[in-house]
């Protein structure tokens, strides 16, 4: 019986869902975060990588969450990702000597330490408004003794 299981999951290649579930693994994203992209329950997202099929515009969505084409999720296999890989002959991510050059970044630097200090930034301010609020509540408190 586990056999005839192992076979028949190994032949149902165009099972969406594991598709879909597949890639999102591989792009290191849970499933709570496909569903917040998605506006929709972690049950849904569940729902949704256990089906065979799925219509076309849910899975465009999906594939926009996901940075994916449409069409890369139908044509997804482990055999094509395991052969790019083993095939991956690209020096775009390194020098003549071997170092790491990000030269194929798909996002700024700049932009993320920005953001992350634009962040800090709000964090502090809110400290600093519950802070006031604190000291304000105590006050009165001091006030009414």
């Amino acid at each position: 019986m586990f056999i005839f299981e192992i076979m028949n999951t190994a032949t149902k290649t165009s099972h969406i869902g594991r598709k879909i579930s597949r890639i999102r693994e591989l792009r290191g994203m849970k499933q709570e975060a496909l569903a917040a992209e998605l506006g929709i329950s972690q049950q849904s997202v569940s729902s949704l990588e256990q089906s065979e099929h799925i219509e076309d515009e849910k899975l465009e969505k999906v594939a926009k969450v996901l940075g994916v084409s449409k069409e890369a999720i139908e044509n997804f296999s482990e055999e094509k990702v395991i052969n790019f890989f083993n095939n991956f002959n690209d020096n775009s991510f390194s020098n003549s000597q071997g170092t790491f050059a990000a030269t194929n970044c798909t996002f700024n630097p700049l932009d993320k330490l920005v953001q992350a200090y634009e962040e800090k930034e709000r964090l502090y301010e809110r400290l600093l408004q519950a802070e006031k609020e604190k000291v304000a509540y105590l006050e009165k408190l001091s006030d009414k003794n």
